[in-house]
């Protein structure tokens, strides 16, 4: 499946401000000012950006951290890992596989099966329930 690939024109028409530093400029949000943090029940977690399936609501976790956090993702498909040197740290980026949007970033701190923290902005996902 190609990527998507979009101008920043047309990044920011689709996106409100926010989610454009956050997805396009790999900005990230407040701890505990995004609604998906406490969003619950079935459903499916999926790119702002472009729609694609990232996290199932079951692999959802409170961490205490004050964003969204999964224990693993949607598919092996759906993510893309990048090491991240940036604000002298050294960590693992996480983005959407099919547009390249910022989501957040991995950590090995999270419960089992995986032991992962996919630790995730609530402002680069949508939340949509099952029917």
């Amino acid at each position: 499946m190609p990527k998507i690939e979009k101008s920043d024109a047309e990044w920011r028409e689709q996106l409100s401000p926010e989610q454009y530093r956050i997805l396009r400029e790999k900005g990230t949000e407040r701890a505990w000012s995004g609604e998906l943090n406490a969003a619950k029940g079935p459903g499916t977690f999926v790119c702002a950006g472009c729609g694609t399936a990232l996290f199932d609501a079951g692999t959802k976790f409170d961490s205490g951290s004050g964003w969204p956090s999964f224990f693993a993702p949607f598919s092996d498909e759906a993510i893309e890992e990048h090491r991240d040197m940036s604000h002298g740290m050294v960590r693992v980026e996480v983005t959407c596989a099919n547009c390249g949007g910022h989501l957040g970033h991995v950590f090995p701190d999270g419960p089992r099966p995986t032991g992962l923290r996919y630790c995730i902005n609530s402002l680069s996902l949508e939340k949509k329930s099952e029917t």
